[in-house]
């Protein structure tokens, strides 16, 4: 229900400022962002936010509506169809370097008035507030909903063909899963200073995953993508069948598969998602939290020499339609690309608005959160190193005793030292510059921050991963991308099975 004579002499203007914004959306019964105000009208919202944050050096009201859906089609038939809405709140606030959040999945006056108990055990901020983010007119993704427009039907139909052309590829397929989920996020951001910013958030991914078996032998390949677009581009044949005929290939290709050798050695990475390595073992120690603390492998570098020549890493979350991007970070601040390492030298950390301002330094809009339940934190977007001038053919040749990985798997890292152990799932013995077999078993170890200073070739043809990426940290999940070019690094060291 409403609630009336809430706010302040200060917050009231700032807040019916931007009401007329919010009056127009409720105007209009086909704004998505009209299922956020079932039981509060927006100006009161706006106006509790006022009073609730006044205390506060930083923080936002953050309301999200969200529907997501995944399908599981195994052994010939649907196994799962799920389909979910949720809807809530997250409350923060920021005073000094301490944080009160509290979140609730009721969105009303009453439920974030509680909420707004938890901030009370703050100190009042003494220093003027934040100022709010920049505001943008862009528009990275469409926002229409990618769950309504095609029929359940078509979706199980797909699944379907899917599996049957799969298994027509080659006698040798024995198994074939096909997954697709899909979810569609409408969210605002409120600040207690006025400042109001929404984003429709569609994500979509395709997943297929063969078996294959010869001579009582069986073996895995994998295919996926997806982005910030709707459902059309999984329906697009030329797409899907991609993702048939590489999860197929890679599986018959790990039929030949051999023992993998162990030991310190030449590795060559292939482009793309490759890149999950740098993400890992790189990305995490360059995110703001961890240097502000002191305790990334990274802290107090600014400017000095942490990879090699030619190495230039950079987060961008401003790219069309990507899985990481985002046309605002969940703290209302627009993407941007942030160059992390040029050249080798170490330029900047990812940042959110509390890391940012405690460091002294300006926000990324690398605050992210998985949903309302979740206070936001710095994280990576789409994360990358940029092409190089090496022909990859010729990095190739280079290598006279080693590997070729071209696919990950699971892996384990320590997020602090970069230290990494990955498994691969594509990887190819490499003797006197030619791919002589294809090897199972084969995982690599090493830590991040030596990684980039044994490269020692950069290829000219750097890619984006196809979309299917997942990170994790602090307990919470978000979409995220990874690229690279074609990598040769000197001295890393697998561990095989020969």
């Amino acid at each position: 229900m409403p609630i009336r004579g809430i706010a302040d002499a200060t917050a009231k203007p700032l807040a019916q400022a931007h009401a007329n914004a919010y009056i127009g959306w409720m105007t209009d019964p086909n704004d998505p962002h009209a299922l956020l105000y079932n039981q509060i009208d927006p100006q009161d919202a706006q106006a509790l936010t006022a009073r609730l944050l006044q205390p506060c050096d930083d923080g936002e009201l953050y309301l999200q509506f969200m529907a997501s859906e995944t399908f599981a089609f195994d052994d010939g038939r649907l196994k799962t169809a799920d389909y979910s809405r949720d809807s809530g709140f997250g409350l923060r606030g920021v005073s000094g370097e301490t944080t009160g959040f509290a979140h609730a999945n009721e969105i009303s006056a009453a439920a974030i008035s509680r909420a707004g108990e938890t901030l009370q055990l703050l100190d009042a901020t003494k220093a003027p507030h934040a100022a709010p983010p920049e505001r943008t007119n862009r528009h990275l993704y469409t926002d229409a909903s990618p769950l309504d427009l095609v029929p359940f039907a078509e979706k199980v139909a797909l699944l379907e063909k899917i599996d049957s052309v799969a298994r027509a590829k080659d006698p040798r397929v024995a198994q074939v899963s096909v997954g697709m989920s899909a979810s569609w996020s409408a969210i605002d951001i409120i600040r207690a200073d006025g400042f109001t910013a929404r984003d429709i958030r569609p994500l979509v991914r395709l997943n297929v995953s063969v078996v294959t078996e010869q001579n009582g032998r069986r073996e895995t390949g994998n295919f996926g993508f997806g982005g910030r677009y709707l459902y059309d581009r999984l329906f697009d044949e030329g797409q899907w069948m991609r993702a048939v005929d590489d999860a197929v290939r890679q599986a018959l290709v790990n039929l030949d598969s051999v023992e993998a050798p162990a030991g310190e050695t030449t590795v060559l990475l292939g482009p793309g998602w490759p890149g999950i390595l740098l993400h890992e073992a790189v990305g995490h120690g360059l995110e703001g939290d961890f240097n502000r603390k002191g305790t990334s492998a990274f802290s107090g570098r600014i400017g000095e020499r942490v990879a090699a020549p030619g190495v230039t890493v950079i987060d961008d979350g401003s790219i069309a339609e990507r899985r990481g991007s985002l046309t605002i970070d969940d703290e209302g601040t627009p993407t941007r690309e942030t160059v992390l390492i040029e050249d080798g030298i170490l330029k900047g950390y990812m940042q959110d608005r509390l890391n940012a301002r405690l460091m002294g330094v300006e926000p990324t809009g690398n605050g992210r959160r998985e949903s309302y339940q979740h206070a936001p934190m710095p994280r990576m977007t789409n994360t990358f190193m940029q092409s190089g001038e090496d022909d990859p053919a010729e990095l190739l040749s280079r290598v006279d005793d080693g590997i070729y990985a071209t696919s990950f798997g699971g892996g384990q890292v320590d997020i602090v030292s970069g230290k990494f152990v990955f498994a691969c799932t594509e990887a190819y013995k490499v003797e006197k510059g030619k791919i002589v077999a294809p090897i199972k078993g084969a995982t690599l170890i090493g830590d991040g921050p030596s990684v980039l200073t044994r490269v020692t070739g950069i290829g000219d043809d750097m890619t984006l991963d196809e979309g299917i990426g997942m990170c994790g940290k602090g307990g919470q999940g978000v979409p995220a991308g990874v690229g690279q070019p074609t990598l040769l690094i000197d001295g890393l060291t697998v561990g095989g099975t020969a």
